[in-house]
């Protein structure tokens, strides 16, 4: 769909009686000449211009990365020489494009949605097992470039092509290509189809929906180690309900279908089959796909056996197996389970290159664990302890079994840590310094990619030695914000919420000053981090005469196992208690927070947590502006919500007290409620905010609606984010 903004009009709806529609966006005098809203759209939040995709070559002598222009989204391929620490170019999309306009198919669009990749130009490459090639989509096709020469190939396949991966050699792309999968060799350039039969309604290779927005699976296909296979998932959304979303600045234009699975109603059937690369045969994997419906993750490993990880409904157990692609059967190595959820992580299992045994992550014992197991699945050892905060897998080299993992006991921090075999993790760095460092180290452990920002400076990417010895930083062309945000970091309340707070940058100790909440508080995302990037907006808003906070509350991850599953059948209780009792804590402490003058405002489940504080706590949220909320969580999707509040026929109580509606029918009063929604939303549907403001109505309860014609879940349009917060900024202002 389109992304652009063609009108935006704010309605007022209120009772029959004194229905009113008005415009209240701020008239050009109204404006600040402040040009902060235009340069964060431009500059993709000041991250146009940084490296990203580092990715070290095998060899150890390159770091190739990409990067934008300063104000731009169209990204160029580099490399960073190690031994010189010079950078020089590699390829550039105009060089293959040569003039023409970069298109997308439906598909990639819709792929690029759920990875939340808004760059255009090249969003992702590959580099061969033996570092002599790169792969390289651009617009639908595929480029493979020669290291050693420079040389660039156009690879003969059919237009929009998805998902291009080299085989282990190098020697061989499989992709897939309308609705099924294909392969190449790279030295015939012949394109050769792999399945037959895929289409809308039974596609080949494609992830289903649901594993892409949800499960962290992006892909439908795996190579075998030897090139000469491929297994491939078959997805049926024959029997999924179909939601149509339809430009409504152009109805002429018809709409666009998705197949969208609904709690409690009918999922994508999925089915993984084993097939030659010439084509031939498919055989069928076998496991017991009425306990076990989702198809979770796969793995194809040189050192181990084609492995799959598959989930109940409920996603309260799943169940790990080897499996032999020539027969389809497979064996148990492993069953997890819990009783309120698992939580996926797509790294493991990792096996160990000789086979004897895997990497697996748990949380039974109360936290996040890494254990090293045996090849029959039985427990050899845990590497990484659930105290140790584990976040995610950064490398695990094979040679001397070290592992890298990002993570930390600071929820607000994090680090690059090491454990090798046996021993206790340490900084990977060696720095003691606070902030945000992720990265990872190269496959032969020589080279450390490492990403650091703090609270105080945005983000760089230096090369360092195992050792720690720097080799270099990678280039960068952006745009650095106009401030440093006055921000501070703390833990409010017996429970010990962590906080921020960002004062405006003229503040006067002992003046009051009304405060905005800003908001996630659901499962999977923190909001309270050592970083600048994250409270750029905080300080443009706070400017404005406000102190901006953010609480991470129960249901949050990062804090064990027990906090991040409070919310478990209840979206209601634990999430908004603890916010509102967050910002009285803090106003304890702090006497400049007017606890009388607070508003609140999030994005998708923070719009969710936004109208629920307008609905359920006026006394606490004078004013709140709800953007993208899911509304009803019978209208969302089936392995988020069902993971949360169970299967809607087990457990529609969970559905009836976590849902908007339910509130909003109630005789009561409400905060001054702004909502914001894209219309062309094919996450959280814009139907979602059009209930709540037809439930509002119909109740006799005023609120506003801002409807953003054409966009989406994400918002990258310049002129709209500007538009956008200036309205959200005047709804505060009138309000508080």
């Amino acid at each position: 769909m389109r992304q652009v903004l063609t009108a935006a009009l704010l309605f007022v709806s209120a009772p029959a009686f004194a229905q009113e529609v008005k415009p209240l966006l701020m008239s050009p005098t109204e404006r600040t000449q402040d040009t902060f809203l235009r340069q964060l759209a431009e500059t993709r939040n000041f991250s146009s211009g940084r490296p990203v995709g580092v990715k070290v070559t095998p060899d150890e002598k390159q770091v190739l990365f990409l990067r934008t222009a300063a104000t731009s989204n169209v990204q160029t391929l580099y490399a960073f020489d190690v031994a010189t620490g010079q950078t020089k170019e590699v390829l550039t999309p105009e060089a293959i494009l040569k003039g023409s306009e970069e298109t997308l198919t439906p598909e990639e669009k819709a792929r690029r949605e759920r990875m939340r990749v808004s760059a255009r130009g090249f969003t992702t490459y590959q580099i061969s097992e033996d570092g002599s090639r790169l792969l390289v989509p651009l617009s639908g096709r595929l480029y493979v470039v020669e290291r050693a020469s420079g040389k660039v190939t156009e690879l003969k396949t059919g237009a929009g092509v998805l998902d291009p991966r080299f085989s282990k050699d190098g020697k061989q792309v499989a992709y897939v290509r309308d609705n099924d999968v294909y392969r190449i060799s790279v030295d015939g350039n012949k394109e050769q189809r792999v399945t037959k039969g895929g289409s809308d309604a039974k596609s080949n290779g494609v992830a289903e929906f649901v594993a892409q927005e949800e499960m962290g699976r992006f892909s439908g296909y795996w190579w075998s180690p030897d090139g000469k296979h491929v297994a491939y998932t078959e997805s049926d959304t024959s029997e999924v309900e179909k939601l149509t979303i339809v430009d409504v600045m152009h109805p002429e234009r018809g709409g666009e279908v998705f197949a969208y699975p609904r709690p409690g109603k009918a999922n994508a059937k999925v089915r993984l089959g084993v097939t030659p690369v010439t084509g031939g045969k498919t055989t069928w994997v076998k496991w017991d796909v009425a306990k076990y419906p989702y198809l979770a993750t796969v793995t194809w490993p040189k050192g181990g056996p084609l492995t799959v990880l598959v989930q109940n409904r409920q996603q309260t157990e799943q169940q790990l197996l080897a499996v032999d692609p020539a027969t389809g059967k497979s064996r148990e190595l492993l069953v997890e389970k819990d009783s309120a959820w698992l939580n996926l992580e797509q790294d493991f299992p990792l096996w160990l290159d000789d086979g004897a045994g895997f990497l697996w992550y748990t949380e039974r014992n109360g936290g996040p664990e890494v254990e090293l197991r045996k090849a029959d699945g039985s427990l050899e050892r845990s590497l990484v302890k659930p105290d140790a905060g584990f976040r995610g897998l950064a490398r695990f080299v094979q040679k001397d079994r070290t592992l890298y993992f990002t993570g930390g006991p600071n929820p607000t921090q994090s680090a690059l840590w090491r454990v090798k075999d046996g021993g206790a993790p340490e900084r990977a760095t060696g720095s003691k310094a606070e902030g945000i460092e992720t990265g990872y180290a190269s496959s032969e452990g020589g080279v450390l990619v490492v990403n650091t920002s703090s609270l105080k400076s945005m983000s760089k990417t230096q090369i360092l030695r195992a050792d720690g010895t720097r080799l270099g930083e990678l280039p960068e062309v952006a745009q650095e914000p106009p401030f440093i945000p006055n921000t501070e970091l703390r833990q409010v309340g017996s429970k010990g919420f962590w906080a921020s707070i960002t004062r405006p940058r003229d503040f006067k100790p002992g003046k009051k000053l009304p405060v905005i909440v800003e908001v996630y508080g659901g499962p999977t995302t923190t909001v309270v981090h050592h970083s600048m990037t994250a409270h750029l907006m905080a300080q443009w808003m706070a400017d404005q005469g406000f102190l901006v906070v953010k609480f991470d509350g129960r249901g949050t991850p990062l804090r064990g196992h027990d906090w991040e599953r409070a919310v478990k059948f209840d979206f209601v209780t634990a999430t908004l208690d603890d916010q509102a009792e967050a910002i009285q804590e803090l106003a304890r402490v702090m006497p400049e927070v007017d606890i009388k003058r607070v508003g609140i405002q999030g994005w998708s489940f923070g719009g969710y947590m936004a109208a629920l504080a307008a609905l359920k706590r006026p006394d606490v949220f004078k004013a709140s502006v709800a953007g993208a909320p899911v509304v009803d969580w019978l209208d969302y999707d089936t392995h988020y919500t069902e993971r949360y509040l169970g299967v809607p026929q087990e457990n529609p109580e969970a559905y009836e007290k976590s849902s908007l509606l339910t509130y909003a029918k109630k005789d009561a009063p409400i905060g001054k409620l702004l909502l914001i929604h894209g219309t062309a939303d094919d996450n959280v549907y814009f139907f979602h905010t059009l209930k709540l403001s037809d439930a509002l109505f119909r109740a006799g309860k005023p609120h506003e609606l801002l409807p953003l014609s054409g966009l989406t879940h994400m918002v990258p349009d310049p002129v709209v984010k500007e538009r956008q917060w200036e309205t959200v900024m005047n709804h505060f202002k009138k309000n508080l």
